[in-house]
């Protein structure tokens, strides 16, 4: 016995099939024209200035940034956490490798002034002359 009858399908009036397909050729196109920021990721409150540097700046070769934390580790050379004793060599292979280098140093609003004087210290007997601090701009 059949309770129920069978129905006759009506075709949509939008073809799943076509919409998966445009949909999908949109997500490749933009994964691939999308860009990617670089992000730091070593949290900082960074102090302000007006003489801050534009987001999206480039150089020819880019700098080492040295970044300086309350917390403990405090010390990252890139995104790599370092001991102060190892900042001097640290500072000195680098200088080796590019005698024309530029230093950035990050430093937390919270960070020690110590700390901070520290580095400058140790990046003036590397003899690195070109030492920049990293700020945030004011909106």
């Amino acid at each position: 016995m059949n309770f129920y009858p069978r129905r006759r399908r009506t075709t949509p009036a939008i073809i799943i099939i076509s919409l998966i397909d445009v949909l999908l050729v949109m997500l490749v196109f933009l994964l691939f024209t999308t860009t990617i920021k670089n992000t730091p990721a070593i949290k900082l409150d960074l102090p302000e200035t007006s003489d801050a540097a534009r987001p999206g700046a480039s150089s020819e070769k880019p700098p080492l940034i040295v970044s300086i934390r309350r917390e403990s580790p405090r010390f990252f050379v890139g995104e790599r956490a370092v001991e102060a004793g190892q900042l001097p060599g640290e500072l000195a292979s680098a200088r080796q490798q590019d005698p024309a280098m530029r230093l950035v140093l990050r430093a937390d609003k919270e960070a020690e002034w110590g700390d901070v004087v520290r580095l400058l210290d140790l990046a003036k007997q590397a003899a690195i002359t070109n030492v920049r601090a990293f700020t945030k701009g004011r909106q």
